[in-house]
């Protein structure tokens, strides 16, 4: 049998100073890592649901092709996901991401300085991707947004960008009260950034303002329109629409491949 690319080592450890907690990560590194070299690493929210992505499948399928070679840091969330997840500096109406800030600055000032002191990881942000689901996505989209010295590249699997500060009893406005939405509007152009944002056609039922095109698509296609309004071309965006794709790992695992591979035919 031939020998696997590559190692995998579950259930690290760190303990958070900031989140006042431990945090659990799986790590899969080259094999045979070159500390003389220096490898792109992808970073994933839900770090938990490694397995349910068939993450190793896709990894293994990379090397088989002759990709290149990476290393893969999934960090497990918890009880707190509610809390840790959002968009930093604002939480939700529902006071739902009010730790979102603090999860940011663990992942700038704690995890990825470990990853690098541990392993070969590359200090260059082209080098460097943050992705997730649903609202691990929406929270992978602002950590990089707010730190492009540090990630170039975003992945959002059916992203929670209906993320408000106003419910829809409160006089709710699309233009006005989706938080990522105004966070780009009210930004400038951000060097070297490129997304890549999935949606399926099934994702969700709800459609808002009865146009016949479900929120989460919507919402999705929005955040497309700002960041082209402050400077982004079409070759910084792929947009994935998935023809009855859902939300949950049937669809996001059947699509992960394709990801994998825009990350690495992307500059």
């Amino acid at each position: 049998m031939k020998q696997q690319p590559f190692e995998v080592f579950r259930n690290k450890n760190i303990h958070s100073v900031i989140l006042n907690r431990n945090v659990v990560y799986d790590l899969v590194l080259p094999k045979n890592m070159d500390k003389n070299l220096l490898y792109p690493t992808i970073y994933m929210n839900d770090g938990q649901d490694f397995d349910q992505l068939d993450a190793l499948k896709t990894i293994q399928n990379h090397y088989t092709k002759g990709g290149q070679a990476f290393i893969f840091v999934g960090i497990h969330t918890n009880e707190r996901r509610l809390s840790e997840y959002g968009t930093s500096f604002q939480s939700d109406y529902k006071n739902r991401g009010n730790k979102a800030t603090d999860y940011m600055n663990f992942i700038v000032s704690e995890l990825q300085p470990l990853i690098r002191k541990e392993t070969s990881s590359s200090f260059l942000a082209i080098d460097n991707t943050f992705f997730g689901f649903s609202l691990g996505g929406l929270s992978a989209m602002d950590i990089a947004w707010e730190n492009p010295h540090l990630f170039s590249k975003i992945g959002v699997f059916s992203g929670s960008f209906w993320w408000r500060d106003k419910g829809y009893e409160e006089g709710y406005s699309d233009d006005l009260d989706r938080i990522m939405h105004k966070k780009i509007r009210n930004s400038k152009y951000k060097t070297g950034l490129k997304f890549w944002l999935e949606c399926g056609t099934a994702d969700e039922t709800a459609d808002r303002n009865n146009n016949g095109i479900i929120d989460s698509i919507e919402d999705t296609l929005d955040i497309i329109t700002e960041l082209k309004t402050i400077g982004y071309q079409d070759t910084d965006i792929k947009y994935v629409e998935i023809e009855g794709g859902e939300h949950n790992f049937n669809t996001w695992k059947n699509v992960f491949p394709e990801f994998l591979e825009w990350v690495f035919s992307t500059k």
